[in-house]
């Protein structure tokens, strides 16, 4: 058996073909383009980890050209597809929102017309907390009304959501939409808040702050992600549900900025910014769903979690 994994080469996507290597016994195909949203050479540096597997082939490739998706669905015969690639950032969404449609809703779709042409036993969407938007209740609970997302980049979530949710229902393609919250853990992205913050703490540069620091996000290490996506592959009653996948323990940006003060070793110099009407308040996944659907625990708390991070950047 054969999987199929979209933006193999990227934080999440990295980490999942490894616990797949060890966790499964099946074939892994990875589809990368290694764009230049970051650093092409920190993608590459990511499959390094797994480039000599045998069980591992690597397609530098672009997802959103149906002729190429057709061709790999008709050599390799997938039968899972776990969908990770997009384009990325809540805020550069908001000033470039035309390749987010392009890749995140796009894309999506060949990947389903390939599926629906070619059936597969499974087909995971990861989708994102920001589907969420202003005005869902808190915590985040899968079948309550959804607010306005804040961003075009989770507007193109929601949008990949429901294009999977009615291609399981017009075509059963069998469609499983995970919203991952606020994933870090080492080899995370350079362009997000967590990563920037460490690296201004590390070098003694000012952190910039947007807003009073009482945003609230609910952090989840990539390791109890990648694990809620292979518990998604085979749970029998998974399919055509939106699931959560977080940690269910939001903190306070400040407090972010102080673990990560104390596990670097360096105080934290703030400069505080003005609010971005992109930010949600507050991001807080309910996880009833994903325990009775998934059996899916979350293992790593914040504090351990971040100072293996930290340990991570001091080496790398």
């Amino acid at each position: 058996m054969t999987i199929l994994v979209t933006g193999a080469a990227g934080f999440i996507g990295s980490h999942l073909v490894q616990l797949l290597l060890s966790e499964t016994s099946e074939s892994i195909v990875g589809i990368d383009n290694f764009n230049d949203y970051y650093d092409p050479q920190l993608k590459r540096a990511n499959v390094r980890l797994f480039e000599n597997q045998p069980r591992v082939k690597l397609v530098e490739a672009d997802f959103c050209q149906q002729e190429t998706v057709d061709s790999l669905f008709e050599t390799y015969r997938f039968d899972h597809v776990i969908h990770l690639g997009a384009y990325a950032g809540v805020r550069v969404s908001v000033e470039t929102p035309h390749i987010y449609q392009q890749v995140n809703v796009g894309g999506t779709l060949v990947l389903l017309e390939a599926a629906r042409k070619r059936p597969v036993r499974r087909f995971l969407i990861a989708s994102s907390s920001t589907v969420y938007g202003t005005g869902a209740a808190i915590p985040f609970a899968e079948d309550a009304p959804l607010g306005i997302p804040a961003s075009p980049y989770g507007a193109t979530k929601r949008a990949a959501e429901l294009l999977g949710l009615t291609y399981h229902q017009l075509h059963q393609v069998p469609v499983v939409c995970l919203r991952p919250f606020s994933v870090y853990g080492p080899r995370l992205r350079p362009d997000l808040a967590l990563t920037i913050f460490t690296k201004a703490i590390y070098s003694g540069n000012e952190v910039r702050l947007f807003g009073d620091g009482s945003v609230r996000r609910d952090f989840t290490h990539v390791s109890d992600i990648c694990r809620g996506l292979v518990a998604a592959l085979n749970a029998p009653h998974a399919v055509g549900e939106a699931i959560n996948l977080g940690h269910s323990q939001p903190i306070e940006m400040r407090q972010l900025i102080e673990l990560l003060s104390q596990s670097l070793g360096r105080p934290a110099k703030i400069n505080y910014q003005p609010a971005r009407s992109e930010d949600l308040p507050i991001t807080y996944a309910n996880l009833e769903k994903a325990q009775r659907i998934l059996g899916y625990h979350p293992e790593i708390p914040i504090d351990q979690g971040i100072q293996e991070y930290c340990d991570w950047f001091r080496q790398h």
